[in-house]
């Protein structure tokens, strides 16, 4: 990466048929918590989110709603941004694809794919899945009792027998190029399994594909022929690239993407196709996409279609956003599948938020407040601090790998080994006894240090709780990473300020 060229990082954007849910939300906190290490590291973020505006299925559900479909993607765009923000998504960009930029770029890239001699007029037929804005093939079609074609996704919609004179992509031509790419960039998909699932897609075949929707009237106009719209979910890949500003010439400050953060279901959108795209428009490719797994709610899918739903805000209600990102990212592992339950978010939050690091931050600041008049000393270095130094290394390596959860857990393993040293130094009784000065100073000078050192390794995870945690120790926000090595706080006031993480669940903790 150019040292002048910010990290770009992008999300899928949501479809704009309904509100946001848990799956939003878990590929959000996701790529935020991604984006606020690499802040963390020192790096210059650009992190873009955004939403899907366009099909069938949003005019449908405009329609039930009974409003013009561009008065229904505001007001669901106005949800979703709403609670982003409540969850502290910090992203620099919301694109969404009715504006004019995304529009522009689109015509453009379709018409250089059009030059670049891979576009012509087809016929297709086949099942189209309404809730997927997706054609099926064969291998994506199951038969339910009565031998209904349905699609896995949403069994309980009848697929469409569709028949269209449309635009073709010829993809069947980029079979080697992307196997090449793959050879040359085993990175380019992640984590490994994708890239292996990807791979063994390619291998097997590529088809050509429709890449327009005849009798669409909801969606971008096709390049010179009006009587169809360019298919909705080419138009949306190219949100990212219709985010920097493509075609104007300086594009390129952001483009390529560093990272496509996205769910495993559409890689075969992602990992074949928009790189196929790219490559015949004679643009770069993005650096890398990483395929985070799904989320299920107590052992279930969650679907709205399907009967298996609960109101986001009921559990960003529960504990309060910062915990419930915690929560998510702690026990989804962000290279796999993962159960969300409201009975063991209940236990994280009390176990590792209010006993382990909420009763640390407490019993520190309380200390120094109680021995020495609120202002933290200057101490001699503890094995606590040599804890601190492995924690602070172990934690850069796993979240170098994006493994979130288990930089969370890196991170809760201080805040244990930093109780643990309270009692093993038992503060308390070197405070009665003045020849042990030097050794009080340095018990609270070394927690001092593993508290602020926890509000920069869970920043990415609790962000309003660590800079309220680092303003309680007298700093301005969390530190970066390269200053936890040689951090020193002494002289600085203290305040304990409202309990971090109550007990008991009421407004306040919302």
């Amino acid at each position: 990466m150019s040292p002048t060229r910010p990290w770009y990082i992008t999300t899928a954007i949501d479809y704009a048929n309904g509100r946001p849910h848990l799956g939003h939300a878990l590929e959000k906190i996701g790529a935020d918590a991604m984006a606020r290490y690499r802040r963390l590291r020192g790096d210059s973020v650009h992190f873009v989110i955004g939403m899907d505006e366009h099909g069938i299925k949003v005019r449908q559900s405009a329609e039930d709603a009974g409003v013009a479909p561009q008065d229904w993607v505001d007001e669901i765009a106005r949800d979703f941004a709403g609670m982003w923000s409540r969850l502290h998504i910090s992203h620099d960009d919301f694109i969404r694809t009715t504006q004019e930029r995304h529009k522009r770029c689109a015509a453009e890239l379709v018409r250089r794919i059009r030059e670049a001699g891979d576009v012509y007029q087809g016929r297709y037929e086949g099942y189209y899945c309404v809730g997927c804005e997706a054609f099926k093939r064969d291998d994506e079609l199951i038969k339910d009792d009565a031998d209904e074609v349905r699609c896995p996704t949403h069994p309980s919609r009848s697929l469409q027998w569709t028949v269209e004179e449309n635009w073709f992509f010829r993809l069947s031509r980029y079979q080697q190029p992307l196997l090449q790419l793959y050879e040359e960039r085993p990175d380019f998909v992640q984590p490994e399994t994708r890239f292996n699932e990807v791979r063994r897609l390619v291998e097997g075949g590529l088809e050509d594909i429709s890449i327009s929707r005849a009798q669409v009237d909801w969606g971008i106009p096709w390049p010179g022929d009006q009587s169809h719209v360019i298919y909705v979910w080419i138009e949306a890949l190219i949100n990212y690239l219709s985010a920097t500003g493509f075609p104007d010439a300086d594009y390129g400050r952001l483009w390529p993407a560093d990272v496509h953060v996205i769910g495993k279901d559409i890689t075969r959108f992602h990992c074949v196709i928009w790189p196929a795209m790219l490559l015949s428009a004679g643009v770069a490719l993005p650096r890398s996409v990483w395929a985070h797994g799904f989320v299920n709610f107590s052992g279930r899918k969650l679907s709205k279609s399907e009967g298996v739903r609960i109101e986001l805000t009921e559990m960003v209600d529960r504990w309060g956003p910062d915990a419930f990102r915690y929560y998510l990212l702690r026990d989804v592992p962000w290279t796999g599948d993962g159960d969300f339950s409201l009975e063991r978010f209940d236990v994280r939050y009390t176990s590792d938020l209010a006993d382990t690091l909420g009763n640390l931050a407490n019993r520190t600041i309380s200390m120094i407040e109680r021995y020495r008049a609120g202002c933290t000393p200057a101490g001699a270095r503890a094995a606590l601090d040599d804890e601190c130094d492995t924690t602070v290394a172990r934690y850069r390596q796993v979240m170098d790998g994006n493994l979130l959860h288990q930089g969370a857990q890196t991170a809760l393993d201080l805040a244990v080994a930093a109780n643990g040293f309270v009692e093993e130094r038992a503060p308390w009784s070197q405070a009665k006894d003045p020849s042990r000065t030097a050794e009080l100073d340095s018990t609270l000078a070394s927690l001092a240090r593993a508290v602020a050192t926890l509000s920069t390794l869970l920043e990415p995870f609790l962000p309003g709780k660590m800079r309220a945690l680092a303003e309680r120790l007298g700093l301005e926000r969390p530190p970066p990473l390269a200053d936890l090595a040689g951090l020193d706080l002494a002289g600085r006031s203290v305040h304990r300020g409202e309990v971090l993480f109550p007990k008991l669940r009421d407004e306040s903790s919302a």
